[in-house]
């Protein structure tokens, strides 16, 4: 079997879809894309395709380390993204080829399902606990929310405080077990995370998602000595190389790689692998697609530390076109009291609606990350 062609669709809301295809007729889908920069990610994968060209899509490994290795410079959100979403198609070439799911190759499945959580959002404490309450009548046990607005190095504790009033309207609105995880999302400087991560204890959140950013790791360590919640990060680490240090420092507690950016599915089970022998529970980054989510689903598969996986739907990002569009078959990503069955069939386990995909990739889309300011004009993390 060789590589024959393939095909990239840039799709709303933000997306990237690569086809590969094969002299076999099977074709296989990823989702290479980092997000905003879309049109980077496409401009690399059309380079790297000149390497696959006539090369078995099954010699995973190999094609893996030619375009990590082969390429002198290597790493970073673009490169690692566009190795990603190659690496995933062809996954799914290959579970097609032998007629098996992606997980059976690496170990084969060790549960039946995984929970799932979801994103809300809100400006108003009222908001916020109002939304919690509709995804947990929906069956939702567990969302997510961002910490806060933009916060300078030392900033009002007023925005702390307000933090603390969303929280509490969410405990209020769904009760003391509802698992809430708030996302930092790198934007808060270690001396304001002290801060919050003092004031948010009393909540016994389910995680702290990058309560600084990960290149900041150093910094890691101090924030747990004034927070018991588990902390979590890891979707702007590339391989696991970039994962090493996290690793070493033990002080992570939930490792969040992002299928679409850290080097594909083998590359993400390494990871997993690494941190269980660190103690550290997986629950894969993924506002993303549904071939990024399905292919998150692999991994929860066949990894034993696999604890939550988040998923997009519904994500504010998404409105107007949202991940179930793009399927053939809606129903593999039914959730069910906040868990998720693992897709079965070969490959990834789900078919891709291509005419509609080429409808919207005739659309298009130029998603930018918003730029943030502080009060005093500095850009400030998003």
């Amino acid at each position: 079997m060789k590589i024959t062609g393939f095909k990239m669709y840039q799709v709303p809301p933000r997306w990237l879809f690569l086809k590969i295809e094969t002299d076999e007729g099977i074709c296989g889908w990823g989702e290479p894309v980092l997000e905003g920069k879309a049109d980077t990610v496409a401009a690399c994968v059309d380079e790297m395709m000149d390497y696959l060209i006539g090369r078995d899509p099954r010699q995973i490994e190999d094609i893996w380390q030619v375009l990590y290795r082969g390429a002198f410079y290597r790493g970073g959100g673009i490169l690692c993204s566009a190795i990603s979403g190659i690496e995933q198609a062809l996954w799914d070439i290959k579970g097609k080829f032998y007629n098996m799911p992606v997980y059976e190759f690496l170990g084969g499945i060790c549960r039946k399902h995984i929970e799932v959580y979801c994103w809300i959002g809100g400006d108003r404490p009222a908001d916020v606990g109002a939304a919690a309450k509709r995804q947990q009548e929906l069956g939702f046990r567990a969302v997510k929310m961002n910490a806060t607005e933009e916060l300078h190095y030392i900033d009002s504790f007023g925005k702390v405080e307000a933090v603390c009033q969303r929280i509490e309207a969410i405990r209020q609105a769904c009760g003391p077990e509802f698992g809430i995880a708030v996302d930092f999302h790198g934007r808060v400087h270690k001396p304001m995370a002290k801060v919050l991560g003092r004031e948010l204890d009393q909540y016994h959140l389910m995680f702290i998602e990058e309560p600084v950013l990960c290149e900041n790791y150093e910094a890691f360590a101090e924030f747990a000595r004034y927070s018991s919640a588990p902390i979590a990060t890891g979707e702007r680490l590339f391989t696991r190389w970039d994962f090493k240090k996290i690793l070493e420092q033990g002080v992570v507690d939930i490792l969040q790689p992002d299928l679409s950016h850290t080097g594909g599915i083998l590359e993400t089970r390494k990871i997993a692998a690494m941190g269980e022998a660190y103690d550290m529970a997986l629950a894969p980054h993924c506002p993303l697609g549904p071939i990024a989510l399905a292919a998150c689903l692999q991994v929860d598969a066949c990894s034993p530390n696999a604890v939550i996986q988040e998923q997009s739907l519904g994500i504010h990002y998404n409105e107007g076109s949202d991940l179930l569009d793009y399927l053939d078959d809606c129903k593999l990503f039914a959730y069910e009291d906040s868990v998720v069955s693992i897709p079965g069939g070969p490959g990834l386990g789900v078919e891709i609606n291509e005419d509609y995909v080429a409808e919207m990739a005739a659309k298009g889309h130029r998603w930018r990350n918003p730029v943030w300011r502080n009060a005093d004009g500095t850009v400030a993390e998003w």
